[in-house]
């Protein structure tokens, strides 16, 4: 039997699994937008903290888009977050920065030395900054972002625009120890980067083959969804991903994986 052919029959259901507890509480979202990324929210980071206090989150990360996307966050933006407060209404805060990956070599519209005053980055693709290529292309260049030593997580990977090799690409997150995240506004029936379920779903299976952790993302651009998991759970529960493998549910585990990298 195959790699892959091993990996698809766990995708299948052929193994067993440990039972997740979805009725635990999550206590953190760090894929969100303010203002600052130009497009679809005007709500500000005390906003999105109080938005993550009403929904009894521990601590928010505020992940704006890089300068490449129309209207993201300016360079001098990122570099002065490392002087935010890192508490506002007795909420957690993280700042990071949703970096744009703008080509094939896996380069990010944002220098290392902006990077690495952030406490996490997302990689992703978001079209036009860059054409959509190959599934050998696109894999190939998350897999170098990847390599990155700034770059905790890699962004909604499941775009069909950006067809990937979900199993190279999950090998490769282990080895670079970054995180891949289950995006709640992909999975959404509001959403626009297809069908991702398909891949989503393989992800996770992956997630519980080799115990490795996932990041469920809300992708809330404002406050209307900031901690909102709705349909990456659904698939997380169909995966029966179990509880200690998806870092929302704990802060102390995400900053202890942020600080492995």
């Amino acid at each position: 039997m195959t790699y892959q052919e091993n990996i698809y029959g766990i995708y299948t259901g052929n193994h067993a699994h440990t039972d997740p507890e979805p009725k635990e509480r999550y206590e953190l979202d760090i894929h969100t937008h303010t203002i600052a990324s130009g497009h679809g929210s005007c709500a500000t980071i005390t906003d999105m903290a109080k938005a993550a206090r009403a929904r009894n989150l521990k601590m928010i990360g505020i992940s704006d888009h890089g300068p490449a996307t129309l209207g993201g966050g300016r360079i001098s933006y990122f570099r002065n977050l490392k002087y935010a407060q890192r508490e506002r209404l007795g909420i957690k805060m993280l700042y990071g920065a949703e970096a744009n990956i703008i080509n094939h070599r896996g380069n990010l519209d944002l220098s290392d030395d902006i990077l690495k005053g952030l406490d996490y980055v997302i990689a992703s693709m978001h079209h036009p900054t860059i054409k959509p290529g190959s599934v050998e292309e696109n894999t190939g260049a998350y897999i170098r972002a990847m390599k990155n030593p700034y770059v905790s997580v890699i962004g909604h990977c499941d775009d069909t625009k950006f067809p990937i090799d979900p199993f190279k690409l999950f090998a490769a997150a282990m080895e670079n120890h970054v995180l891949l995240e289950i995006n709640n506004s992909s999975l959404s029936p509001e959403g626009y980067r297809g069908d991702t379920k398909y891949t989503d779903l393989i992800l996770l299976n992956l997630s519980v083959h080799f115990n490795y952790p996932v990041l469920l993302s809300s992708d809330s651009h404002g406050t209307a969804h900031v901690g909102d998991f709705t349909y990456a759970a659904e698939a997380a529960n169909l995966a029966k991903v179990p509880r200690n493998l998806i870092l929302n549910y704990s802060s102390k585990a995400l900053l202890s994986f942020l600080a492995g990298k």
